[in-house]
């Protein structure tokens, strides 16, 4: 991404064009298809376990779909916060810059209701109890307590995510993935891709008013923040194992009924654990666009940054 592209008024001209509501993606005459995968298997990786049959992977792709969504509740539950904090930062001087960040507040807002939506129909056609890290306040909490440029980078980190997770979804079409869980993905980019520049802007306007020491202070915070968040996927690939275990001790005829030995769960879990390096960490922190704003506040930062990405990927 050029760097002097866009600014405040270009970007918030550009997001008026993006326009959908909630109820357009998931409701009554929208409703998710359990007989197809809902995330593209690249970001899940159910076979890498070795042993899960095709019936148990589709079981573990929808427990990692429940994932996904309440671990993005918890990502846009620390964004607004901090989009709130830069307009009372900003004020009024710049109109369309205070337009365009509470317009990106309010599209946070509506991402948080568009995925508790999904959440509850994927909980009405589950039939089973999925395990998630929380409670979310307290988490988002801790990371909003980091420096503000600290916080601004690794919410551009998610942002580029959502750009892979959406492409993952076209380049996967083939396997049949759910309409409705496609369409979150299109839509949540779409509005993301508005964020991208905003983040962007801000981030450069807050390096510009800070000292060196603040500057590299900000930096530090965002590398401490990726190995805190490497540490929530963690702990939310092993509630996804538990509750796979659950789900397949629990089956109504014993024939299906399975008990994952301790083995085999511990297997899955690695696999899982790398599938979320990757999935939520490599393609945000290593994505060129993402690197060359890393490398325009610091080139110390961005040559970090690849080696993070090449470290997680092992």
């Amino acid at each position: 991404m050029a760097i002097a592209t866009y600014t405040y008024e270009s970007t918030w001209r550009e997001s008026r064009k993006v326009n959908w509501c909630v109820d357009d993606l998931i409701g009554p005459d929208k409703s998710m298809d359990f007989s197809r995968l809902f995330l593209p298997d690249s970001l899940v990786r159910a076979a890498d376990s070795g042993y899960l049959d095709l019936e148990q992977q589709l079981i573990l792709n929808h427990i990692r779909a429940n994932s996904y969504l309440h671990l993005f509740i918890l990502v846009e539950a620390f964004i607004i916060p901090m989009v709130v904090d830069q307009v009372k930062q900003m004020g009024y001087g710049n109109i369309f810059a205070t337009q365009a960040l509470l317009g990106f507040a309010e599209e946070e807002g509506k991402h948080i209701y568009l995925f508790q939506q999904f959440m509850a129909a994927l909980e009405r056609g589950f039939h089973h109890h999925c395990h998630c890290v929380g409670p979310v306040e307290d988490i988002a909490r801790e990371i909003g307590a980091y420096p503000p440029l600290s916080v601004l980078l690794l919410t551009l980190q998610f942002e580029w995510t959502t750009q892979i997770h959406y492409l993952e979804s076209i380049r996967h079409r083939q396997d049949h993935l759910d309409p409705c869980f496609c369409d979150l993905l299109k839509y949540h980019w779409l509005e993301e891709a508005q964020h991208t520049k905003l983040d962007t802007l801000m981030a450069y306007g807050l390096v510009e008013r800070m000292s060196a020491d603040d500057v590299d202070a900000g930096l530090e915070g965002y590398f401490e923040l990726v190995h805190k968040l490497e540490q929530t996927l963690m702990a939310q690939a092993k509630l996804d194992v538990l509750t796979l275990t659950e789900v397949l001790a629990s089956a109504s005829t014993p024939a299906s009924c399975q008990i994952l030995s301790k083995d085999q769960q511990q297997r899955l879990y690695a696999s899982q654990a790398q599938a979320y390096r990757w999935a939520f960490l490599c393609t945000g922190v290593g994505h060129p666009n993402f690197l060359q704003v890393l490398e325009h506040i610091s080139p110390n930062a961005k040559e970090r940054a690849i080696g993070l990405t090449k470290a997680l990927s092992y």
